[in-house]
């Protein structure tokens, strides 16, 4: 073969496996609901999702679940939806760090730092399609008037009632449609209807998101199951999504806490589409103590925290599976950095790259966008000491492409639809592993026409 016909075969290639993904690409969601993304001649689902669907989630004792089409800004689709959580269960959550974060993010963390009445129980309240972010004061009234309205339904106190909203920034929330729905919403309350409330906060992905674990507790098992949706407006702090956990465990609010608090970073905080934070980020994890296990401590905290870890490492990286227009999940992983900061700087500045996510787009191993990103990240870095891997492939190393590399080897991991980048930075123990996506002619159609 000549030294340029891998290019021609590799381009070839491509766009038989292009043509081939949007022959495939379904139009309707699991449970023949629509999905919000695309135009009306073609919906196509991420090529990335999850084989097999919305997965099998465990029924959590104490958590109900229902969703209405209240015509916040979609058509023909359940747009709010409504869960309930037993008396006694316990509360915790991490958010944006955004300074123009949304009133619903501001009344949640407040909510969360007062006082829990004995025995209160607690409900979630999301609508899709506008975020009531930078809306001023009629934005705080549209969320204190819709929690209220939950409460009062509900029969509990409006400062257990959290709230999130999803969709464009600085139009007001229509929120009267969604008050006038919360009575359907109370009378169709179900146990087994997560999908449809992963189904209708859904903006611009292309999939529902849930994943779940089982623990053995000390006297019985101990379920953890979760929805999230995130597609666009992804990165850390804490990156651009919704997610929501539950847990029968018995287990107290502040320890609840600690454990959330501790697992963001290498989870949700450690995945970008964009780089673009958004105003809304909200990740709520509640504990109805209903499981016949005793209170979570000893050796079952450790493994209850180690499966609330996959739970949230699974539903991030389906976020960056339906990143808006993705064809690629691209792990980078750095190693050897002076210290965990610079590598997470690193890390960040590849996975960031416009340079670097249109070359993966592309399928095309340009190293050297690697290497320029790792230049202009603000981390110690020594040309010498510096080696780059495509999977298992040497790229390069002592300051330049290394002897044996074949840029037809590079080429054939960045046809996989899976990617792993891997830098040695040659320093120190630091070390860091994000997980971004390609960027595509999709996500600039998608970002166009967002508000149309």
């Amino acid at each position: 073969m000549g030294k340029t016909d891998w290019k021609a075969e590799a381009k070839t290639l491509k766009k038989k496996v292009r043509k081939l993904k949007e022959k495939v690409a379904e139009t309707v969601l699991p449970g023949g609901e629509q999905s919000p993304v695309g135009t009306a001649k073609s919906k196509p689902v991420s090529p990335l999702a999850p084989k097999g669907g919305f997965p099998s989630l465990p029924r959590i004792p104490g958590v109900e679940f229902a969703a209405v089409e209240a015509g916040v800004k979609y058509a023909n689709r359940k747009d709010v939806m409504l869960i309930r959580l037993a008396p006694g269960t316990a509360m915790a959550g991490v958010f944006t760090t955004s300074s123009t974060r949304s009133g619903c993010v501001r009344d949640c963390q407040d909510k969360l730092a007062l006082r829990v009445p004995a025995g209160a129980g607690a409900a979630i309240i999301v609508n899709s399609g506008n975020s009531n972010a930078f809306t001023g004061k009629i934005g705080d009234e549209a969320v204190s008037a819709v929690t209220a309205a939950v409460a009062d339904a509900l029969g509990m106190p409006a400062s257990r009632v959290f709230s999130s909203s999803t969709g464009v920034i600085g139009e007001p929330l229509p929120h009267d449609r969604i008050t006038a729905k919360i009575p359907d919403l109370v009378a169709d309350m179900r146990e087994d209807a997560i999908e449809m409330a992963a189904l209708a906060m859904m903006t611009t992905d292309t999939f529902p998101k849930g994943a779940s674990a089982i623990v053995q507790g000390e006297g019985g098992p101990i379920h953890i199951a979760g929805i999230a949706k995130g597609s666009g407006m992804i990165a850390p702090d804490m990156a651009t999504m919704l997610v929501y956990l539950f847990t029968d465990a018995k287990i107290s609010p502040a320890m609840l806490q600690r454990m959330l608090s501790r697992n963001v970073g290498a989870t949700f905080n450690s995945i970008t589409v964009d780089s673009d934070t958004s105003t809304s980020d909200t990740l709520l994890l509640a504990a109805t103590g209903q499981s016949a296990a005793d209170e979570v401590k000893g050796p079952v905290a450790k493994a209850f925290e180690k499966a609330l870890h996959g739970v949230m490492h699974d539903l991030a990286l389906q976020v960056i599976r339906d990143g808006e227009g993705a064809t690629k999940l691209v792990e980078i992983r750095v190693t050897g950095a002076a210290s965990d900061a610079d590598a997470a700087k690193t890390a960040f500045s590849i996975a960031n790259s416009p340079l670097v996510k249109t070359a993966l787009a592309g399928q095309d191993p340009n190293w050297g966008r690697i290497v320029a990103a790792i230049g202009k990240s603000g981390a110690i870095a020594e040309r010498d000491n510096l080696t780059i891997h495509f999977g298992n492939t040497l790229v390069a190393k002592d300051g330049w492409r290394s002897l044996s590399y074949k840029e037809e080897d590079g080429a054939a991991h960045f046809l996989q639809d899976e990617i792993l980048i891997r830098v040695d930075m040659g320093l120190g123990k630091g070390r860091r592993t994000v997980w971004t996506c390609d960027l595509t002619n999709r996500y600039i159609e998608i970002n166009a026409d967002y508000r149309s």
